[in-house]
């Protein structure tokens, strides 16, 4: 394949999961006009995510009751009918820049790789952080290559081959509303905890959760990260939102071990 005839909509399929995501689904969507097909599988929302969605005539919309992260990425992925050679893994607050597409044209589709990294300018309040502490991850491959596991609150994709690394990043913008944030850290905590109180993990994150000290760790190193007062109130927005998740996983924790100690 040569760099000329690299046609991004014709060998990349994006994948989007959505649950009530009508405050982004439509800025996600629009970045991707360029896309042939765009396989957006639902977990059953009750807003109007579904109506904005079929707005964009390049979307084929699916439902699925959500169970897991990693098996509803493993449906949208395997059980939708894709037949590009690579899939565009979005969260439906994801963005693509026009950076991104060129270089996927230009560099990624004609090497020939398995799959591709990225990392993520974060947007707070209409923001870009100066940093943040989302991790760069694979978001595009070879169905074949993929392999998808779950061991917290969400899934880790890995793949198997040469990968390449992006140099554009994508965007991570998500507007929904506090009430629906914090019902998700609830979430994601709980999952989170059961990892660390079985045993799993062992990066330094992991250990300094057990201690209960993260919340102070990640409080002032993701307000630094984001910019500090350089970046007013959506570096503080930002810290307040990582402290709440660590907080309450550190919660969840404590009250494991308390539990722990009762039994014995």
């Amino acid at each position: 394949m040569t760099a000329h005839s690299a046609d991004p909509g014709a060998h990349i399929t994006p994948v989007v999961l959505t649950y009530n995501e009508a405050p982004n689904i439509a800025r996600g969507l629009e970045s991707l006009r360029w896309a042939r097909r765009v396989v957006v599988v639902d977990s059953e929302s009750t807003d109007e995510t579904e109506a904005i969605a079929r707005t964009f005539p390049n979307v084929s919309w699916h439902t699925r009751p959500f169970d897991t992260h990693g098996s509803q990425w493993r449906f949208a992925i395997h059980d939708t009918g894709i037949d590009t050679e690579y899939v565009l893994a979005l969260d439906a607050d994801y963005r693509v820049p026009a950076a991104f597409v060129d270089e996927c044209r230009s560099r990624f589709l004609p090497g020939g790789y398995a799959g591709g990294i990225a990392a993520f300018d974060y947007e707070v309040l209409g923001r870009t952080l100066a940093g943040s502490v989302y991790p760069a991850k694979p978001v595009i491959f070879q169905p074949a290559s993929l392999r998808i596991e779950q061991p917290g609150h969400t899934q880790e994709m890995h793949v198997d081959g040469p990968m390449y690394t992006f140099e554009a990043h994508l965007v991570h913008d998500d507007r929904k509303s506090l009430d629906r944030f914090a019902a998700s850290q609830l979430e994601y905590s709980r999952l989170e905890a059961i990892r660390l109180t079985s045993g799993n993990g062992a990066r330094w994150q992991d250990r300094a959760r057990r201690t209960g000290l993260m919340p102070i760790v990640v409080g002032v190193g993701s307000w630094l990260k984001a910019g500090g007062p350089f970046r007013g109130a959506a570096a503080l927005r930002y810290a307040y939102e990582r402290v709440l998740f660590e907080c309450l996983l550190a919660i969840r924790v404590l009250d494991s071990k308390r539990h722990e100690h009762r039994d014995d």
